[in-house]
């Protein structure tokens, strides 16, 4: 296999010839052999996209030459479309900060410019990693920009997702509208509710979720590119930040703004925290509405058996014709995760000191995952299994009118104790509230529907 030198600060090692990485990436390799797991391709697509807009501001400036720039830009413009995207090998736990697979961007793209400019790999002298590609930069101020970036990019795929399921619950809101079924507080009966009741809460749910999602987006849209390596700006020209932030604005349609403090920036990552702590929000209240599904669905004749879910697939391998509440499940297993995610966030963030958080990388690839796994986990459970649940009806109103709990609507006519005494009654011998009121005759039949009307029941002041 055909090698080329390189040589860094520790000396000099011979490279596969063929590879646009370079020697701080094989060190990289050597050193950090640990998950197995690289960079997800939106953290690749953030810190590529960010080396092209410095680039272009140098340019601008008249910091780096124009040929150089323009080649930087291009091979950027390769990676973005898809290509060497097998050019990446680190680790996602490497050195702290991110360093090593930041020089894995530098030296992937200067290499490929080296190429676009006439010449071959490893030929610093035309494009170097470190003096064009990275300058006026340092991995203390890219990373975490490039995070923020591939964070920003991740919610904007979650927002529409979180859009659909509310959507998704807000439609069976509607369609169940008119199905009376029994409450339950405790696990026990309480007073009756409306299906389409229960549904509209989760859409409620889910947009409410959204809104604290969509204020942590807002605190990650502040980028610290600038501040280099401790927050003071060394080697940057005044106006380069302010002009990397606008390209960047204009090449995402995101409205990325410049950080008020670059020291703050740098030695904080609260925004990372603060869209964690609205992923494991979510996690918690989603993974409890699929909690609920599972228990409306049990069944189906030992269980609650009020709605039926969509039947996905075989749910065992020896009980022929048993079907199981697939999609909630995974669900769950998801949020779960995105919780161990949240988590170690969390443990990253408060990790930093003084003028840097150097736990960086492992901040990256937990929200990434947990935005990633939480976008397709909500798409499949709205159009897999939200959209297709069906409400048995005649289910539902049997639980609603033999609860003891429906007499609750007798105590303004007949008292709490006569009430009691028609729950005990039902109980005893197994009959509906509404056939004891009847067989006691303590209500007309006009006030028997007006009682226990279900939209009187379940909305009382309207």
């Amino acid at each position: 296999m055909a090698q080329r030198i390189e040589k860094d600060a520790l000396g000099e090692r011979e490279i596969p010839a063929e590879v646009y990485w370079g020697l701080q990436t094989l060190r990289a390799q050597e050193n950090f052999p640990i998950s197995g797991i690289t960079e997800p391709p939106l953290m690749i697509d953030a810190y590529v996209l960010l080396k092209k807009a410095c680039a272009q501001a140098n340019m601008e400036l008249q910091l780096i030459p124009e040929s150089v720039g323009r080649a930087i830009m291009q091979a950027a413009d390769e990676v973005l479309a898809g290509k060497l995207r097998d050019q990446f090998p680190t680790d996602i736990f490497h050195q702290g900060a991110g360093t090593s697979f930041h020089m894995n961007v530098n030296e992937v793209l200067a290499n490929r410019a080296i190429e676009i400019l006439g010449g071959q790999k490893g030929d610093y002298q035309l494009v170097h990693p470190n003096d064009h590609v990275n300058f006026g930069q340092s991995t203390n101020d890219t990373f975490p920009t490039a995070m923020r970036i591939a964070t920003r990019m991740a919610m904007a795929r979650l927002f529409p997702a979180l859009d659909q399921l509310a959507e998704g619950f807000a439609i069976k809101a509607r369609e169940f509208d008119h199905v009376l079924k029994s409450g339950r507080t405790h696990l026990q009966d309480a007073v009756p509710i409306r299906l389409g009741q229960e549904f509209a809460a989760y859409a409620a749910t889910v947009r409410k979720c959204k809104r604290i999602l969509e204020q942590a987006a807002y605190e990650v849209e502040e980028l610290g590119i600038g501040g280099s390596a401790v927050g003071t700006g060394l080697n940057t020209h005044p106006k380069y930040r302010f002009r990397v932030v606008e390209l960047l604005r204009e090449w995402t349609g995101l409205p990325f703004r410049p950080a008020e403090d670059l020291r703050e920036a740098m030695q904080s990552q609260m925004p990372i925290a603060y869209v964690g702590a609205a992923l494991r929000l979510l996690a918690l209240e989603i993974t409890r509405i699929a909690n609920d599904l599972r228990l409306l669905a049990s069944g189906p004749l030992t269980g609650f058996a009020e709605i039926v879910l969509p039947a996905v697939q075989p749910g065992s391998s020896i009980m022929p014709g048993k079907v199981n509440p697939s999609i909630p499940e995974m669900v769950n297993m998801v949020c779960f995760q995105v919780i161990g995610c949240a988590t170690t966030i969390d443990y990253a963030v408060q990790a930093g000191q003084l003028e840097l958080n150097v736990m960086m990388p492992v901040m990256a690839y937990n929200v990434l995952f947990a935005l990633q796994i939480t976008t397709n986990a909500l798409r499949v459970f709205d159009e897999k299994c939200v959209r297709g649940i069906v409400a048995n009806e005649e289910k539902c109103r049997w639980y609603a009118e033999t609860s003891p709990s429906l007499a609750t609507a007798l105590n303004p006519y007949v008292g709490y104790a006569t009430a009691a005494e028609v729950v005990k009654q039902a109980l005893r011998e197994n009959r509906s509230i509404v056939d004891v009121v009847r067989e006691r005759g303590l209500l007309t039949e006009e006030q028997i529907r007006a009682v226990f009307d279900p939209y009187k029941m379940t909305e009382p002041n309207l």
